[in-house]
């Protein structure tokens, strides 16, 4: 029997990491293969954290200005999940409007 996909977050912004050290974020539009696919809509890589308090600060707060930031993409497949985390509104608003200085 196969496991119900899980729709709960669909439209979320969410912090995405996977087993290939990346980390990105974006509206989380599905998940497949039992979470260990996702697909993100409006989404970014983190190409340097910069954070002080670990990856997770990424969720509380976004990128601080010792973060590097990859280019939105409009649609991204993520294979090899291992978390995927709620974002709050404050690193929501961080993530979608940042610029490298």
């Amino acid at each position: 029997m196969s496991k119900k996909e899980n729709t709960e977050w669909n439209g979320q912004y969410v912090l995405v990491t996977t087993q290939h050290k990346g980390v990105f974020a974006g509206f989380l539009e599905k998940e497949m293969d039992n979470g260990n696919t996702v697909v993100l809509k409006d989404c970014r890589c983190a190409i340097y954290w910069g954070t002080t308090r670990g990856l997770w600060q990424f969720a509380t707060e976004g990128p601080n200005p010792k973060s590097k930031i990859g280019d939105p993409a409009p649609v991204l497949r993520l294979r090899d999940v291992t978390s995927v985390s709620l974002v709050s509104s404050e690193a929501a608003a961080a993530w979608k409007t940042w610029k490298n200085s």
